[in-house]
Parts: structure tokens; sequence; C-alpha cells
């Protein structure tokens, strides 16, 4: 699998991107702080996938608390994976990478977190940030996270959450956080679909070929090595800068100012030009 900043950056990225065009309806962001808090649930629930195996670094991201739901995840998994396999899907020791890396998994755990908080509001919304933004924190600084240890993550995430809290208004949170959640799992799952081992997005529904687990993946010349060279020197890297760059230009105004600057920039350079000549 893709490594755990890769996903998170990817996660951050998308939500970035998606929160500027996000309809009103589905809960879109309405200033800079509600548009970072959507990201930052993206790119903690782009790790949420990964909570099928308590050997994931996500699954020590809440201690001994994580690591229990971690392998009661990996034991449902394995046993849906035994109900629904087909005839040519081989015999799985564990769950990972089956159930929680699906499209189903992702639609019905942001419908289901859309419903917990339209029932439950501020109490389900501080809930489902708690536990996004503590997985962000491991992914994104992951060597921080993992000096400090569990307990700091915790603490920190809970102090996170709060102050998230007051940037999503109960009347929009709803939707929004369900498309945020949903989104973050779509997005692991793209970033583990590029790996040479690719992944079961379309599973069970749709078999091909007496197989119901079947991997959607890349041509074995342009899959990736996870952990390999170009995730490190390149995708990573990559995905950080254009999420910098995307984060600058979601805060409010920045796009108008930039564009001025560059504007106003060119209209210089060209001035000049024509000055000299």
């Amino acid at each position: 699998m893709v490594m755990g900043p890769t996903h998170a950056v990817s996660g951050a990225l998308v939500g970035l991107v998606v929160a500027d065009l996000l309809p009103t309806d589905w809960g879109a962001p309405a200033s800079t702080a509600e548009t970072f808090a959507f990201a930052a649930v993206c790119s903690g629930a782009a790790l949420l996938p990964d909570l099928d195996t308590a050997q994931s670094t996500v699954a020590r991201s809440f201690g001994p608390v994580s690591q229990t739901f971690a392998r009661g995840i990996d034991a449902v998994s394995l046993g849906y994976y035994s109900l629904t396999k087909g005839s040519r899907d081989r015999k799985r020791r564990g769950g990972h990478r089956t159930m929680t890396h699906t499209a189903l998994f992702a639609a019905l755990l942001g419908a289901g977190v859309s419903a917990l908080v339209a029932s439950f509001g501020r109490e389900a919304i501080i809930g489902v940030l708690f536990v996004t933004l503590g997985l962000a924190l491991r992914g994104l600084f992951g060597s921080w996270a993992k000096k400090r240890g569990w307990v700091v993550v915790t603490l920190s995430a809970a102090v996170l959450s709060i102050l998230s809290w007051t940037w999503f208004p109960q009347e929009v949170a709803s939707t929004g956080l369900g498309v945020a959640v949903a989104l973050g799992c779509a997005t692991h799952c793209l970033g583990d679909a590029i790996t040479k081992e690719g992944i079961p997005f379309l599973s069970p529904f749709v078999p091909w070929r007496g197989s119901r687990w079947w991997e959607i993946k890349l041509p074995s010349a342009l899959s990736i090595r996870a952990g390999g060279p170009f995730e490190l020197g390149i995708l990573g890297p990559a995905l950080t800068v254009a999420a910098v760059a995307m984060a600058v230009w979601s805060v409010d105004g920045a796009p108008e100012h930039i564009l001025g600057t560059l504007e106003a920039s060119g209209l210089s350079f060209w001035s000049e030009g024509a000055a000299h000549r």
C-alpha cells in the first residue's frame, strides 16, 4: 500500500480542491477556516481504510483502543470476504485490503457520518473531527507522532477537534462531513490502485471472470512500488507542493490578490520592455 504520509497529503489536496467545487447544498465550506477543516477531515479519512489491520501505522494512532478496533475490523473484513468471494478468489488469512478498500465502504461510511451528524448534531461533529484529525496528525506528521507517542497524538486531536468544531455550522455539517469522509476513503483507494498490488474497489458486486475480489491496477510498467524511490522522491514531494499551493489559493481573497499581482507584474514587464525598445 502507499505510505501513510502520501495518503494523508493526497487526501488534504483532494479535500482542498473539492471544497472549492462542492455545491452549497452538499455542505460546501463557507470560509477559509471551514475549508481547512474540511481538508483536514478528508486527510484523516484517507487513512481510515488501513484500520483493517493492527499492523498499520494508523492503527497505533490512539494506542490500545485503535489497535483493538483494527483487530475487530480485520476480523469483520475477513468474514465479509469469505462470505462474498467467488470461485476463483483465493483463501485469505486476514481481511486487510478487502472490505474497507471498496467503493461500497466509502459510500456507506460517508452516509453513516452524515446520518450520525444529522441525528446528534455538534456532539457527533466533534467525535468525527477527533478521529479524523488524529489520523491526519499521524499521517502528516509521522515522525513527530512516533516520537511523542499516541497519548500526545490523542490529546492534540482532542484540542484540534474542539477548535475545529466551531468552524462547522450545524446546518451544513451533516452532508459536508459525510462527503469529506467518503472522499478521503476513495482517495486512499485511488492511491493504492497505482501500486503493483492494486485494489478491489468495485468488489464484491462487479464480478470478473469468476472472481468477485479482483483488483483494479495499472499495467505493471506504470504501477509503483509502495515506499519505493518514485513515491518517496517524486510523488510524495509533488503532492506536498500541490497541497501547499492549493492551501494558499484557498485563503479568502488569495486568488484575486495572486491574479492581480501577476497581472500587474505582466503589465510592468511589458511596459519596461516597450520603454527599452
